[in-house]
């Protein structure tokens, strides 16, 4: 089923639509990108979603760059597809084989917890979690919801909510047993995959959490999760979960000022509930200003203020990254979408244009811009 057409080119770029940004400073590029898809689409005119399995359509048919999506997949590996309005114009590797997409699946708490907010379950995200019977130091009982889905809760750390950024697995793993023994009450696999939530997207591999609630999935199922993030919650003309969720809470969550967390390699886990995965302080220190609701944007941060998270990307890059390779990336305005699992993307290198991950988004934004270059719009 197709979406209605996008708009004319005019009422699209007077509005600044899709989170286009003004064209000086850090995001010239990127605000030509965004010019640039905003005439393709409205030449496009829809969107579509996969039936029982996604359908294919040659990169000719879709007005992107064939060759570049090849150097794309030799360039990342492992097994991944790339999604331009709706239909699969590239794809390398088993679609179907199931892995843990680590953290590249903590957007899927997140999009649970929005679906708690709307279901009445939770009052908003910004609802302390003590509400739900946590016993919490007194440093820590303003933790919220939106503290955790933006690394800035300090539990296992010595700072207070909101004191300092900490890639922090203690407190992922807070926030899930929050979100399912507190509110939902019941396992992710039963809450997750009901028609009424992500259920909607038709799943072909059967997704399923395990007893952390880390996610596996196929190439093919997470690029359906990945593709209702792109399109806000809409799935085949029905808005799943209500666009507002996107709107307000997809940017980034955590100011970029916030210090990084006292670095004495201690985890004080005195709830006793374990790591999802990692320890409280791992992985990255580039959150401040690009990450909130465990999405990562493409802003300035407390260590690149002067250049965008990936600087040759559009502006309103938006991705989930997880260990070994497992990620994936949405453009918005370019109506399109790149995942991989096992690939080389390499580390969140901030601001470096020569940065492994920055080189890969340009890429794809690269490759599903042909057509907007090739549209003449009167």
């Amino acid at each position: 089923m197709r979406g209605r057409p996008v708009g004319t080119v005019k009422h699209l770029c007077d509005s600044g639509h899709a989170g286009a940004r003004p064209s000086h400073g850090p995001n010239v590029a990127p605000a030509l990108i965004a010019c640039a898809t905003v005439i393709a689409q409205a030449a496009l005119g829809g969107t579509v979603y996969p039936g029982e399995e996604w359908e294919e359509r040659s990169p000719g048919q879709c007005g992107v760059d064939a060759a570049k999506l090849d150097e794309l997949a030799e360039r990342l590996g492992g097994r991944g597809c790339v999604v331009k309005d709706g239909y699969v114009v590239k794809a390398w590797g088993d679609q179907a084989e199931v892995v843990d997409w680590f953290s590249s699946a903590k957007p899927v708490l997140s999009t649970l917890l929005f679906f708690a907010v709307e279901e009445g379950l939770v009052e908003s995200v910004h609802q302390p979690i003590v509400d739900f019977g946590w016993e919490l130091r007194p440093r820590h009982q303003g933790i919220t919801f939106r503290h955790l889905g933006a690394m800035t809760s300090g539990y296992a750390r010595p700072e207070g909510a909101g004191e300092a950024w900490a890639y922090n697995d203690f407190a992922i793993q807070l926030y899930q047993k929050t979100l399912f023994e507190k509110v939902f009450q019941a396992h992710g696999n039963e809450v997750a995959w009901v028609q009424e939530r992500l259920g909607a997207l038709g799943f072909q591999d059967r997704p399923r959490f395990n007893s952390k609630h880390r996610l596996k999935a196929s190439v093919r199922d997470f690029a359906r999760i990945v593709w209702f993030w792109c399109q806000k919650g809409n799935w085949n003309g029905q808005q799943v979960l209500p666009r507002r969720h996107f709107d307000e809470y997809m940017r980034p969550q955590t100011p970029k000022d916030l210090p990084q967390t006292k670095r004495d390699g201690k985890d004080e886990d005195y709830l006793g509930i374990g790591s999802y995965g990692g320890g409280s302080d791992h992985f990255s220190a580039a959150g401040p200003g690009v990450y909130g609701f465990n999405w990562w944007f493409n802003d300035t941060g407390r260590l690149h203020p002067d250049a965008l998270t990936w600087p040759d990307a559009p502006a309103d890059t938006v991705m989930s990254i997880g260990a070994r390779g497992n990620s994936a990336a949405f453009f918005p305005t370019l109506n399109a979408a790149l995942v991989c699992a096992e690939g080389d993307w390499a580390k969140v290198d901030g601001g470096k244009r020569s940065a492994t991950m920055n080189q890969v988004l340009k890429l794809a934004a690269e490759a599903c811009l042909r057509k907007a270059e090739k549209t003449e719009v009167e």
